[in-house]
């Protein structure tokens, strides 16, 4: 199938099962889709018992999605910027010391319990993988999901300073986890005998801050041209945004720098919410609204390669791999507990949370297509890839439709 013929077939399903879900399940859209796409999938691999060749071409014509390049290097500078956009930055900035210790501290912590408790459990069903492999697992599946969890959020209703804590928490571990992703992955491929603690943190560093001073370069100078531009010309902005988007997210390749972390910057420069009055009205409504259709759709697609991927990971599938993703959703959300539980317990001595901040914070840390899309870029001669792969896809499905679905009981009642 050609590009064209890959990208009508998903905006086709996407539409079928945006359908379906609003008249029928009435599910929040992420849930929906993906279960649709989740029981298209396992019908597909239940039919080929009987017609091989109908899940032989479903497997070719998924696997002709690049999920990896589809969602890193395409979708996720549009999802994250339309996400960004949407923050109040007032209250982010209320919330900063609570966010950036989430976004980081949290998710190193979270890496390194996922990483060693794995070890043993691979080592429990008699994988014997090596502990910079568990880590990197680690690294992958500890950041929170910005996609699936702002996707939630409304859907939960859960208090503003709450709310606001996990959103900037999704969207700024993200390119944290991303990057810490990228330095295990080197230390794997050059060897650990080359690690060096001043180099790893520099490198990482650089990484982090880089992103965030790109995105506020380009913040910047875009603020000023909308203001420039001042809503008399509503195609010309959305044209500025789009570019704005694009360009930063390459640059940040071409330096070497976290594109995620830029583009979220991005996006609070010129969010709506929180500015001063003349920076409020800059970039008009029209581009919100487009912005925000935008994230639907790519969310509607996004969600529903992910049900699709179970085609493509069903090839390698061994009966293990069950029990291994369960031990692995057990692990993970002990770690997401641990991860928030110790910056929360500090931090309640300066300064209040409101009730069950740590279990919504545990129990709404979602994992998405990132999380997959990371996996998948680990090389195909990487050792145990595949059962890595398949943990990753257990913990997402669980998180996205069991702690997705259960979230609003988290949430005290007003």
């Amino acid at each position: 199938m050609g590009v064209l013929d890959l990208i009508t077939l998903l905006i086709f399903l996407a539409a079928v099962f945006t359908f379906i879900n609003v008249n029928y399940l009435k599910l929040p859209s992420t849930i929906g889709l993906m279960i649709i796409a989740l029981v298209l999938s396992i019908l597909i691999l239940l039919s080929g018992y009987v017609f091989p060749e109908i899940t032989d071409l479903a497997i070719s014509i998924v696997s002709e999605f690049d999920f990896k390049e589809v969602l890193l290097d395409v979708m996720l500078s549009f999802l994250l910027f339309a996400g960004a956009l949407s923050i109040n930055v007032k209250e982010l900035k209320e919330e900063r010391w609570p966010i950036l210790i989430f976004a980081t501290v949290g998710v190193l912590i979270s890496t390194f319990v996922v990483g060693f408790l794995m070890f043993y459990v691979f080592a429990f069903f008699g994988y014997e993988i090596d502990l910079i492999y568990c880590l990197l697992f680690g690294a992958l599946i500890s950041p929170t999901d910005p996609i699936a969890v702002l996707a939630l959020l409304s859907e939960a209703k859960v208090s503003k300073k709450l709310e606001i804590k996990i959103a900037g928490e999704s969207l700024f571990n993200d390119g944290i986890g991303v990057v810490t992703f990228l330095t295990i992955l080197g230390l794997a491929q050059t060897g650990v005998e080359n690690f060096s603690v001043g180099s790893t943190l520099g490198l990482f560093g650089i990484e982090v801050g880089g992103g965030i001073l790109l995105g506020a370069v380009f913040g910047f100078f875009g603020l000023k041209l909308l203001e420039i531009i001042d809503n008399a010309h509503v195609e010309l902005e959305v044209l500025v945004t789009l570019s704005l988007v694009m360009v930063s997210y390459r640059a940040a390749e071409f330096f070497h720098i976290s594109g995620p972390l830029a583009v979220v910057v991005l996006g609070l420069f010129l969010s709506k919410e929180g500015h001063a009055a003349d920076s409020k009205k800059a970039t008009g409504d029209y581009v919100y609204k487009f912005w925000h259709l935008v994230d639907e759709a790519l969310n509607a697609i996004l969600f529903i390669l992910i049900g699709l991927e179970i085609i493509v990971i069903s090839k390698e599938y061994h009966p293990d791999y069950f029990l291994i993703g369960l031990c692995a959703i057990v692990v993970v959300l002990f770690a997401r507990l641990v991860g928030v539980g110790i910056p929360v317990k500090i931090m309640e001595r300066l300064r209040s949370f409101e009730k069950n901040t740590l279990a919504i914070l545990t129990w709404g840390g979602l994992r998405g297509g990132i999380s997959v899309a990371l996996a998948l870029s680990i090389p195909d001669d990487f050792e145990a890839k595949n059962i890595i792969l398949s943990a990753t896809y257990s913990v997402v499905v669980f998180s996205i439709l069991v702690q997705g679905l259960t979230i609003k009981k988290l949430v005290p009642k007003k």
